[in-house]
């Protein structure tokens, strides 16, 4: 997954693993990314963690009380039940991911360059929700999709994002899962507060993890941010 700065294309496809980073699984990798563009395997390999990696933001209101949503990345709609009273738009540019969401939830999804995307003609939205799609892009292209997205809202919106965070032990569990992960950029949580503050005005900063047995498997982050 990259930024394409010549396109303008954000490659959308959110993530939480494979093993392209380990030495020698190549041919693994490319085996387990194409896998994993499949929606049902996507899911399923989602399943035991997608509720839990949306503990922060279910943890307040801000979910219930949304207006207009905008799901940045939305995958095969993996998120969309969380918004049943909202008027939801769900963007990605994978279009198989697109039309299974579309059978599968009957809401508005379009496969579309999020970056190319204007709010003009249908008004802002006071949820964006961007989920485990930065540590996919440069960091030239984080600041350039963020400084878009902060254009689609209202004053009273929120940006809130949910990314992978790299431990400072590479070596640990959380380490070896996030260097292994199908996205090329995850980032110290210090270099994530810096490219979030940057671009947006930080109201929560939030790191946590998610695991098992008390075996921490990945490193996580949570942000909320107003538009300058």
């Amino acid at each position: 997954m990259r930024y394409d700065a010549r396109r303008r294309s954000v490659w959308i496809t959110p993530s939480t693993g494979c093993t392209h980073a380990i030495p020698g699984s190549s041919c693994d990798v490319t085996i387990a990314s194409r896998l994993l563009e499949h929606s049902l395997v996507y899911r399923l390999w989602q399943l035991p963690f997608a509720e839990r990696k949306l503990a922060p933001i279910l943890r307040g209101d801000d979910i219930t009380r949304a207006r207009r949503v905008l799901d940045v990345g939305c995958g095969p709609g993996t998120n969309a039940p969380h918004f049943e009273g909202a008027d939801y738009l769900g963007v990605d540019i994978n279009p198989a991911y697109i039309e299974n969401a579309r059978k599968r939830f009957g809401r508005r999804f379009l496969a579309v360059d999020v970056t190319e995307y204007s709010a003009q003609d249908e008004g802002k939205f006071d949820f964006i929700f961007v989920n485990s799609l930065l540590h996919h892009i440069d960091t030239g292209g984080v600041r350039r999709l963020l400084a878009h997205l902060s254009t689609l809202l209202p004053a009273d919106g929120h940006i809130h994002i949910l990314d992978l965070v790299m431990p400072h032990d590479r070596w640990s569990i959380g380490g070896v899962l996030a260097r292994a992960d199908r996205g090329d950029s995850p980032r110290p949580l210090a270099e994530w507060r810096e490219l979030f503050s940057e671009a947006l005005d930080v109201v929560r900063f939030e790191p946590y993890s998610l695991g098992v047995g008390g075996v921490v498997l990945w490193n996580m982050v949570y942000c909320k941010a107003r538009a300058r």
